[in-house]
């Protein structure tokens, strides 16, 4: 009988994280200082006021191999490695010669692969004698682990998450206050940005990127405090590599090598961290026909529809300023249930790898998306989160066309969390409530408008 589950013992678990920076076939366009527009010196390159001097140093690291800190190891013990699963299940709905294969990130004690980088950056900040975190949360899968990350270095969390989603979710706020993080909808009366935006509308619903700005200017007004990111910068797609590296290992022992890989981007943490340690192969030309195809919605599609220019990382041009595909700083997205995915770029190595043509981007709508949710959930019994529900989609178009053309192509998915705490998005979908959102094209001409001028 043929395995279903890939299971890594703990010994063998990876002690490094791949940087793929000194890999790329050109080099990384710079990071400009947001209050000079000056690309900022590789040996400091990020505003040294937001984050601690180990991550400033691994933004821009030209080591392949960063060690993983003991620390950090051990709690990432608590949870990884994470399985890898075969889903014949599905495999077998789908009348497919596909091999289709996903990487669950979903058993950690926060439900999703955001852990990784939660526990990273909260051991350097303890390390370096800081206090507080404080950072923003889209769906409050990235405020959730930063809080278990600051309550396993006894560092106090600050958590200003997105007011749609604090209405939508608010299971993921009481996981977050349990864990000891204050918590608050943005934009907030706690900052100067979210008072003066909620004095034009009190109903504000929010945006990754107006939260962005409240975390970082907490981060300014407190000298015991650093700023954490949960996605798009390069330290933290580093720390997800962790989820390549095992998986590396489990396709061994599988005996198998993806021809297809696939994942949802908002920032781009969660697939990047599982495609980076394959896309090396490609690059070197040892497996150059694997495709990577990054899923976005249709609600905030960067990739696919915005321009690859400078922009603001937030709406206060608090954050560095980062070449990437963007649909402008001020863009408020649609309420889409995938609040994640809800940010107007993406992260620059991403984005880098799309320009030079080694990976795909495609958006998907709502409502399709959760029709591969439920799909999923009714094979292989996972109910899976709205964000990577996109992912879900595309693999089994893929996997169709594989019907169609008799062809077994290998599958693998990056499948970054479980849905427990999206179940009233399930009931809007399974009610037929459920509503698609459009591009907003006249919403992204105006946003683009205010681009920096770098």
């Amino acid at each position: 009988m043929e395995k279903a589950m890939y299971f890594l013992d703990q010994k063998d678990m990876p002690t490094h994280w791949y940087n793929i920076l000194p890999d790329l076939p050109e080099p990384l366009p710079p990071i400009v200082h947001p209050g000079t527009k000056e690309p900022c010196p590789m040996d400091m390159p990020l505003p040294p006021p937001l984050f601690p001097d180990a991550i400033n140093k691994q933004e821009f690291s030209t080591e392949r191999y960063i060690e993983i800190p003991e620390e950090v190891q051990a709690a990432y013990r608590t949870y990884r490695p994470t399985v890898l699963h075969r889903a014949y299940r599905l495999e077998k709905a789908l009348d497919t010669p596909a091999k289709i294969f996903y990487k669950y990130e979903g058993t950690s004690q926060a439900g999703s692969h955001k852990p990784n980088t939660a526990i990273a950056q909260a051991y350097y900040a303890k390390k370096e004698g800081f206090k507080r975190m404080a950072t923003e949360t889209g769906a409050g899968q990235w405020g959730s682990a930063l809080a278990m990350g600051c309550v396993f270095f006894d560092l106090e969390c600050k958590v200003y998450m997105v007011r749609v989603s604090y209405n939508q979710k608010p299971y993921r706020r009481i996981l977050m206050e349990t864990w000891g993080a204050k918590v608050v909808p943005s934009p907030s009366q706690d900052t100067d940005v979210g008072r003066g935006l909620l004095t034009e509308d009190p109903q504000h619903p929010g945006s990754l990127g107006i939260a962005i700005s409240e975390a970082c200017e907490d981060a300014f007004a407190n000298d015991d405090t650093k700023y954490s990111i949960g996605s798009v910068a390069n330290h933290v797609l580093l720390h997800q590599t962790i989820i390549g590296e095992e998986t590396r290992k489990q396709m061994e022992m599988a005996d198998a090598y993806p021809d297809i890989i696939v994942g949802c981007i908002g920032g781009g943490s969660n697939f990047a961290g599982q495609f980076l340690p394959w896309i090396r192969d490609k690059i070197s030309g040892k497996k150059p026909d694997m495709r990577i195809i990054c899923v976005e919605p249709q609600a905030a599609p960067s990739l696919t529809k915005g321009p690859y220019t400078w922009d603001f990382g937030d709406i206060a041009g608090l954050a560095p300023i980062l070449k990437m595909y963007t649909l402008g700083h001020t863009f408020i997205p649609s309420p889409i249930h995938a609040g994640g995915l809800r940010y107007h770029g993406m992260a620059p190595i991403i984005c880098h790898l799309y320009k030079l043509g080694l990976v795909e981007a495609r958006a998907e709508y709502q409502i399709p998306v959760f029709e591969a949710g439920v799909k999923f959930a009714r094979t292989e019994g996972i109910i899976t989160a709205p964000e990577p529900c996109h992912d879900l989609k595309v693999a089994i178009d893929e996997a169709l066309k594989c019907k169609e053309s008799g062809e077994s192509k290998t599958i693998l998915i990056a499948h970054s969390g479980h849905g427990h705490f999206d179940l009233g998005a399930y009931d809007e979908y399974l009610s037929g409530k459920m509503q698609d959102y459009e591009y907003p094209e006249e919403k992204v001409k105006e946003a683009l408008a205010s681009l920096p001028k770098v």
